[in-house]
């Protein structure tokens, strides 16, 4: 017999967006996006697929790097490459969330300049990036870059 415990109402409006998660086997998990997209994670220090907290790392790394792809493209800008190295630290204590994560930005380009790369960061940063403002609520995110022009 299937019994189901709501333990909270939380929506109060239209869901806008669907996951699930399911169980594999030991402490590893597949996720599906309603989109139907599947990614492993790993609970067990990421043996055999990501953690849940290098997924949520990750996260934060390909929103804002859309973001910042798509202001340069949009400005004109000749972009060739973008890649983001994402640092962090955590608590030494259970529960090891997240305190501080920096983005470091590598893009690659032809005649970038300092000013347009600068103003897409700052604008993923402080306006688009949903995951990044949403993680701002709780842990300390920084940004920095470097420019590669060929």
């Amino acid at each position: 017999m299937q019994q189901c415990y709501l333990l909270e109402n939380i929506f109060l409006g239209e869901l806008n967006m669907e996951a699930r998660v399911k169980w594999v086997e030991g402490l590893s998990f597949l996720g599906e996006s309603a989109s139907g997209h599947q990614v492993m994670m790993d609970g067990n220090s990421g043996d055999k697929a990501p953690s849940p907290m290098e997924m949520v790392l990750m996260a934060v790394g390909g929103c804002s790097s859309v973001d910042v792809v798509s202001i340069l493209q949009k400005g004109r800008h000749d972009v060739k490459g973008c890649e983001v190295k994402l640092t962090s630290q955590r608590r030494d204590e259970a529960p090891r969330y997240f305190t501080h994560i920096n983005l470091h930005f590598i893009v690659t380009g032809t005649d970038l300049t300092e000013k347009a790369v600068e103003r897409a960061v700052q604008l993923s940063a402080e306006k688009y990036c949903s995951v990044s403002l949403m993680l701002e609520k709780a842990v300390k995110v920084t940004h920095s870059f470097e420019i590669q022009n060929q």
